[in-house]
C-alpha cells in the first residue's frame, strides 16, 4: 500500500535512510543522520506542500519516497527533484516503481511541468527503474561526488509531466 507518510512512519524512515548511507551509494553522505533531522525533513516537506509517500505493508514500512525543489529560484518553481529508497529486504518487489509513479501523480496534480531524478551512474536498478516510467537521460556529471573511497558519477533523468 502507498499512503502519505505520518509522524510514526519516520522511525522506519530513519532505518532505510541510515541503511542507504553505510551501504549504498544511494546518499552521498558519510554519517548516520538523526530522528530529529528526518523529523525536520518530514515537517519541511508537508508544510511546503511537497508529498512524503511509504510503501507499507499493514504497520510495516518497506520504502519511502519524496519530492521536493529542485532549486530554489522562482524560475524552477514548476520543476521538482525525486528521491526514493527502499528497504534493503524489500528490494525488486516492484515498491520503487510503485512509490515513483505516485510522485508522478501527485507533481501532476499539482501543476509541476518536469520532474527531475539524480542517480548514481552505477545503480543501474534505479536506471532502470525511471527509464521504465518515462524518464529520459539528459546529463551525465563526471566524478562529482566521492564514497566508499571511489568517485561517483551523476546521471541526471528527467520526466515532462505536463
Amino acid at each position: 500500500m502507498i499512503r502519505d507518510a505520518a509522524e510514526a512512519d519516520l522511525p522506519a524512515i530513519l532505518a532505510i535512510t541510515n541503511d542507504a548511507i553505510a551501504n549504498t551509494t544511494a546518499i552521498w553522505t558519510y554519517a548516520p543522520t538523526t530522528l530529529e533531522v528526518r523529523t525536520a525533513w518530514w515537517t519541511e516537506r508537508v508544510a511546503g506542500g511537497f508529498p512524503v509517500l511509504v510503501a507499507a505493508e499493514g504497520d510495516t514500512v518497506l520504502g519511502f519516497a519524496s519530492y521536493g525543489p529542485f532549486r530554489p529560484s522562482d524560475g524552477y518553481l514548476h520543476t521538482v527533484e525525486s528521491s526514493i529508497y527502499i528497504a534493503e529486504s524489500a528490494r525488486g518487489r516492484g515498491l520503487g516503481r510503485a512509490l515513483v509513479a505516485a510522485l508522478l501523480s501527485r507533481a501532476a496534480a499539482q501543476g509541476k511541468h518536469v520532474m527531475i531524478a539524480g542517480v548514481e551512474a552505477s545503480n543501474t536498478a534505479s536506471l532502470r527503474l525511471h527509464a521504465g516510467l518515462g524518464f529520459v537521460e539528459t546529463g551525465r556529471l563526471l566524478q562529482v561526488g566521492r564514497k566508499f573511497d571511489r568517485w561517483l558519477d551523476l546521471v541526471l533523468m528527467q520526466r515532462m509531466l505536463a
